[in-house]
This record gives C-alpha cells, sequence and structure tokens, in this order.
C-alpha cells in the first residue's frame, strides 16, 4: 500500500513556510485552480443573469437583447445568449482580436447555464421578493465575473468587441461600450426584452461588484502563484 510520507514535527504545512509565510506552489495546482475558476465563473454568471431576469424588473442590456430575440424567435434565451455570443466573437475578426480560451468558454457555458438555471429558479411573489432576487442575482454576476476574469483566460466576447473598437477606432473605452451597450439596450427593447429599474441597478453596482471580487479573486495577485 502507498503511504504519504510524514511530515517532521513542527514543519510547516505545504505552500507556507516556517514563519507562516506563502511560498510558492506548483504550477499545475495553479493551473488547475485557474481552470476551476473560470469554469464555476461562467456557470454562477449564467445562474445570476437568471436570477436577475426571473426578478422581472429589467436586466442589463445583451440579456435584454437575447429575451427579445428568444420573444420574437421562440427559442431559449440561454441558447439564444449563446448564438448572439458566437456572432460577436466574428466581428472580432475585422477588430483583429484574438479570443482566449476562456473567451471561447464563455460563449458555451454561460447561455448554457442560464438555459438549465431558468426552470429551477424560484419566482417572485411580490414586488419585495423580486426587490430581494434582483440584488442577488447582481451580486451573483458580480462575484462570478470576478471568478472567470481572474482566471485570466482571456475576456468575453461582449467585452473584446468593446475593447476592440476603442483600440481599432481610438475612441475611449467608455465610449466605445456606451455605443455598443445603449444600441443592444434599444433593439433589445423594441423587440420586446425588459428594460426597466434592474437595468439601472445592474449598470451602477455591476462594476463596483466585479471590481471588489476580482481584488480577492484574482489569481495574478494569489500569494500562492509561482514567483518570477
Amino acid at each position: 500500500m502507498f503511504h504519504l510520507p510524514r511530515r517532521a514535527a513542527g514543519a510547516a504545512p505545504a505552500g507556507v513556510n516556517a514563519a507562516g509565510q506563502a511560498t510558492p506552489v506548483p504550477s499545475a495546482w495553479m493551473q488547475g485552480r485557474r481552470v476551476t475558476q473560470l469554469l464555476v465563473g461562467l456557470v454562477l454568471y449564467g445562474i445570476g443573469v437568471g436570477v436577475v431576469l426571473v426578478a422581472g424588473l429589467g436586466v442589463d442590456p445583451w440579456t435584454v437583447l437575447a429575451q427579445g430575440l428568444s420573444i420574437r424567435t421562440g427559442i431559449g434565451i440561454g441558447w439564444i445568449t449563446n448564438i448572439l455570443g458566437l456572432v460577436v466573437l466574428a466581428l472580432w475578426i475585422p477588430l483583429r482580436q484574438r479570443p482566449g480560451v476562456g473567451t471561447v468558454a464563455n460563449i458555451f457555458v454561460v447561455g448554457t447555464a442560464l438555459q438549465l438555471a431558468l426552470p429551477l429558479i424560484p419566482r417572485p411573489q411580490s414586488l419585495l421578493e423580486s426587490g430581494a432576487m434582483l440584488v442577488s442575482g447582481v451580486l451573483i454576476v458580480g462575484i462570478a465575473g470576478g471568478l472567470y476574469i481572474g482566471a485570466r483566460f482571456g475576456p468575453g466576447p461582449r467585452d473584446g468587441l468593446m475593447t476592440g473598437i476603442s483600440a481599432r477606432w481610438g475612441w475611449p473605452l467608455w465610449t466605445a461600450r456606451t455605443l455598443v451597450e445603449v444600441t443592444v439596450l434599444i433593439i433589445g427593447w423594441t423587440l420586446g426584452g425588459t428594460v426597466g429599474v434592474g437595468t439601472l441597478v445592474y449598470a451602477a453596482a455591476i462594476g463596483p461588484v466585479s471590481h471588489a471580487a476580482l481584488r480577492v479573486l484574482d489569481t495574478r495577485r494569489s500569494p500562492f502563484r509561482r514567483q518570477a
């Protein structure tokens, strides 16, 4: 039978030196953590979007567009989200953007998680419950964003589109983001997507929540990352 070697009495555990300070661990461990963090983040992102959607108070611009297209086509909103991701990725070509592993995973995982989660999310019975679901959903999406962005496998297709436009034409990033998101919001609303107070809450809160989560979850800042 195989036995793990015993740690000497008083020896520090792996990843911590005798002074209690973090020490580098094998890169394979970090790579495994990054992959796991990416996938967990993308699944949570889809679930969070589902919670915001079911709250019924309004969703983010891209989900407004996906919802509107879903209403018009009869295709599930999660599958529409995946399709939109592929369309947006195609727009990277003239912008000379290069997708990462996380970009491709984002396209297929977020929408699938959203589609599978929607039937399982309880429907709110009051405005108070809707508000609580909205706040919960935004928090979930924000933390999920910190997870998958912190894994450092490349931006999502929509973020890459906006940074690509900014780099290609020299526009400030906020200008590119505003132009793209206002455009998809108007199109989605015209098609029947839900725009409301939740849209404003999402826009105001998602940045700070994601930023706070990323400060904790960014693998580049991990004390266990191998030192250069």
